[in-house]
């Protein structure tokens, strides 16, 4: 999946966060979404101009950025 097909930055939306082409929703909203239990069903049914590739897309954008070491690193659990 080539995500450079589905996300861009533009500094007058979003301060520049990585967007959804085609909408205003920001790679970092559809994660919070999903860590917050959203399926994909309820994504798309909930955000019409959003498409299973859009979401595909998410994923590779995070996990090229994990490769690249753009995350950053968890600190040690204190047990």
């Amino acid at each position: 999946m080539n995500w450079h097909e589905y996300i861009h930055s533009d500094k007058t939306v979003l301060l520049g966060k990585p967007i959804l082409k085609g909408t205003r929703l920001s790679v970092e909203f559809i994660i919070e979404r999903l860590a917050d239990g959203w399926t994909e069903q309820q994504l798309l049914e909930n955000y019409p101009r959003l498409t299973k590739e859009h979401l595909k897309a998410v994923f590779s954008y995070v996990a090229e950025c994990m490769e690249d070491g753009l995350m950053h690193e968890l600190p040690p659990k204190v047990v």
